[in-house]
């Protein structure tokens, strides 16, 4: 099905995983490299201020007000890493969506993408798609659950190459969840354009329901492996980028 992509439309906005990435790259790749290498990371680098800033979000992730309060009962260093270390595979196991842990996985990442450990899967209609927009005058941006600083490693190693001036701009969890029409309120204000001038795909109709709510187009993007979504869900759905590029 070809989704109608209106001249109006100014700006793209794009989900990850099931939209522009396999999920199975992430949940067999990404996620595994993250709980494979938590506890050394924290051992190497647990003093940095990268590092603490995520630890104090993932106190926050799991009920506590602040990293203080969370790990200063605890004397030895190695106690509090362990604490943190079990706090992310919990949180990993609910498959949870939150600002600290995301943070922390992005600075774990990032050695396994500069190292070349990692490459980012990318669908093949992706790239020309995002480059026919951007001909077309339009702007392209991403928002995902994964941090700001983990979507720029994700797209600066992609298997298409270093993508990152492709993109306008990028958005995460800090602009609010994904399923909840104030954070696309509040990207349409950050993009500087009107709502009914955005289009945001992505594999997941709870999201839609929040954007369409919040007034944006969308679109549901049904890729290989992705989750079935709810029969009559309403959204006009594309296997390919390449049915939007042609509209």
């Amino acid at each position: 099905m070809t989704v109608n992509l209106p001249a109006t439309v100014s700006d793209i906005l794009l989900d990850i995983e099931g939209t522009t990435s396999s999920i199975r790259f992430v949940v067999e790749v990404m996620f595994p490299y993250a709980r494979e290498h938590v506890a050394e990371y924290l051992q190497a680098h647990w003093n940095e201020p990268a590092v603490q800033a995520a630890v104090d979000k993932l106190a926050r992730d799991v009920g506590q007000p602040d990293a203080l309060t969370w790990l200063g009962e605890l004397n030895a260093e190695h106690e509090r890493q362990g604490r943190v270390v079990a706090a992310v595979q919990q949180l990993m196991d609910r498959d949870a969506k939150v600002t600290g842990l995301k943070e922390l996985q992005g600075l774990i990442w990032d050695r396994g993408f500069t190292s070349g450990q990692m490459v980012a899967h990318l669908y093949p209609d992706v790239l020309p798609a995002i480059e026919a927009w951007r001909s077309s005058g339009r702007r392209v941006w991403i928002y995902s659950s994964g941090s700001i600083a983990a979507q720029r490693l994700f797209f600066g190693h992609t298997t298409a190459g270093d993508l990152l001036n492709r993109f306008s701009g990028h958005f995460d969890t800090t602009s609010g969840g994904k399923k909840e029409p104030a954070s696309y309120q509040r990207i349409a204000l950050a993009i500087g354009a009107p709502p009914a001038n955005i289009l945001f795909v992505s594999d997941i109709a709870d999201e839609l329901h929040a954007a369409s709510q919040a007034g944006m187009l969308t679109a549901l993007s049904v890729r290989p492996e992705n989750q079935p979504q709810p029969a009559g869900h309403g959204f006009g759905e594309i296997r390919s980028f390449a049915e939007l590029a042609q509209a």
